[in-house]
């Protein structure tokens, strides 16, 4: 059985800096060190981390002790911002540069008076920060319902793993609605990247296993994108979820992974297929 893995699986550029920050912050043993919300969308590294002392928090209100806070990669609403400053603890953030350059154009569209959409997913977390930054009259769409009606001065950003498609169909449908519109393509290369990858890989093999987090949105994109092509497709977070019975007859396993997903987590994955495959 010929095992192929993905290049650009695991890790994007944003994920790698946030990881590598706060594994540096966890080295000092420093105490009140917290994360607000997971850093990433994967468990085993948000495990990982909490291990070395440094906990995720979903309301900053339960804990008195915070001395350091650490804003993860999808970046924070404006409100959460400031309530933060009012802390008083050393604040670290991790956001995304390439999110943090979407938050700057939902601001700028807004700002320049257009009525600002953006292509996402309206309760992951990125987008509740974009949607903040847009304020007012914002439209948040998932590029595949039809759209609301449009005013006609709109401005599009884009959550930074959404699919070139999903974008160039909401283009397709405001047309209809719009005299005036202004495109930021704020959809990160790697996202791009990761997704023409594995399509090739799917039309390949006989079996496609996709690693990562199960409320990773762009590890999901993969899952759906492999199962939209026809190939038997597998969501998995760790090794231990692998059932034999998925390669029986297989010749050529495909396996790729999401931006939130670490290499040694692939290579486990990669070597207890291996394994089964003699």
């Amino acid at each position: 059985m010929k095992i192929l893995v993905a290049k650009k699986a695991g890790f994007c550029f944003g994920v790698k800096r946030a990881i590598d920050i706060a594994f540096k912050i966890a080295k000092k043993k420093r105490k009140g060190v917290y994360t607000l919300g997971p850093i990433i969308h994967n468990p085993q590294v948000v495990e990982r981390l909490k291990e070395e002392g440094i906990i995720p928090l979903e309301d900053i209100k339960s804990k008195k002790d915070i001395k350091a806070l650490i804003i993860r990669t999808h970046g924070i609403p404006l409100y959460l911002s400031k309530k933060i400053a009012s802390l008083g603890c050393d604040i670290i953030d991790t956001t995304c540069p390439f999110v943090k350059k979407a938050q700057h154009y939902a601001k700028l569209l807004r700002e320049e008076g257009y009525q600002v959409v953006i292509l996402g997913e309206k309760d992951h977390p990125e987008v509740k920060g974009l949607m903040s930054f847009a304020s007012g009259n914002v439209i948040v769409v998932d590029g595949k319902s039809p759209l609301p009606k449009l005013k006609s001065k709109v401005g599009i950003v884009v959550q930074t793993t959404q699919p070139l498609e999903a974008l160039k169909k909401v283009l397709c449908d405001a047309i209809e609605y719009s005299k005036e519109i202004k495109v930021y393509n704020t959809i990160c290369n790697s996202t791009a990247l990761r997704l023409n990858e594995t399509e090739e890989m799917a039309h390949k093999v006989n079996v496609m296993i996709v690693v990562g987090g199960k409320n990773s949105a762009n590890t999901t994109q993969l899952a759906k994108l492999c199962t939209s092509l026809s190939v038997p497709t597998y969501h998995i977070e760790t090794s231990s979820e692998i059932n034999e019975k998925w390669f029986r007859g297989a010749k050529k396993v495909g396996i790729t992974a999401g931006a939130s997903t670490p290499r040694w987590i692939i290579k486990e994955v990669e070597e207890k297929i291996r394994y089964i495959g003699g």
